[in-house]
C-alpha cells in the first residue's frame, strides 16, 4: 500500500496531534504516516509530544522570521520531505493565498465549532467555545475542512455535534468539543484523505 506522507503543523500543545498519534498507533490511520511536526514557536509542548514518538520536528518561530519566510521554508520542508498531506492542529497562523493554492486538496484543518457558525477571523481556541456560550446555542460541535483562502471557508468534510450543558465555562465547554468532536473526527478525516490521495502523486 502507498502510505501518504502527512505532515502536522501545531503552535502550543498539541493536544489534536496526540489524538492524530494515537489514531495511527492505534492502527486508525492505515493510508497514512505522520512523519512530520512543524511548530512556529519554540519551546511548544507539542515538540516533546513528537520527540516522544521519534517523528522529526522542525521549529520556523513566529517570533524571528517574517509570514513570507516561515511559509517559503514550511513550503519548502514539505517538498523535501514528500509530503502528501498537511493537517493544521491548533497552528495559530493564517496562512496567505498563495500558500494554500500550492496545497489545494491537500491541506485540512480542525475548527472547535460548526462551520459556517463561529468560524472566521479571530474565532480560535476560547474565543469560539465564549462566542458560543453568549449566543445561547445548545449545540456546538467541531469541524474538520480543507483549507481555503478564506478564513474557515473551506469545503467541510466532516463534523461532529457536541451538547452545550448549562453552566458550562467556556473551559469546559472547549474540554468537551475537544474530547467528543475534535480527537474524533481528525483522525477520521486524515485517513479519509490520504486514502483518497494514495493512489496519486503527492507532489507535482
Amino acid at each position: 500500500m502507498n502510505k501518504i506522507k502527512v505532515a502536522v503543523l501545531c503552535s502550543g500543545g498539541g493536544t489534536n496531534f496526540q489524538a492524530i498519534l494515537n489514531a495511527a498507533e492505534a492502527g486508525l490511520i492505515p493510508h497514512g504516516e505522520i512523519s512530520l511536526l512543524i511548530c512556529d514557536h519554540e519551546g511548544a509542548h507539542c515538540l516533546t509530544r513528537a520527540a516522544r514518538y521519534g517523528i522529526e520536528s522542525v521549529v520556523f518561530d513566529r517570533g524571528k522570521l517574517s509570514s513570507a519566510e516561515r511559509e517559503e521554508k514550511i513550503l519548502q520542508t514539505l517538498q523535501d520531505h514528500k509530503i502528501g498531506l498537511v493537517v493544521l492542529a491548533g497552528f495559530m497562523t493564517i496562512l496567505s493565498k498563495n500558500f494554500v493554492q500550492q496545497l489545494e486538496g491537500r491541506i485540512i484543518n480542525v475548527h472547535p465549532a460548526l462551520l459556517p457558525s463561529f468560524g472566521g477571523k479571530g474565532m480560535y481556541g476560547l474565543h469560539v467555545h465564549e462566542a458560543v456560550l453568549k449566543a445561547g446555542v445548545k449545540v456546538t460541535g467541531a469541524t474538520v475542512h480543507f483549507v481555503s483562502e478564506e478564513c474557515d471557508g473551506g469545503k467541510i468534510i466532516s463534523q461532529r455535534a457536541v451538547c452545550v450543558k448549562e453552566g458550562d465555562t467556556p473551559e469546559m465547554l472547549q474540554k468537551r468539543v475537544m474530547r467528543e468532536a475534535e480527537w474524533i473526527i481528525l483522525p477520521e478525516a486524515a485517513e479519509e484523505i490520504c486514502k483518497k490521495l494514495s493512489e496519486k502523486e503527492t507532489w507535482k
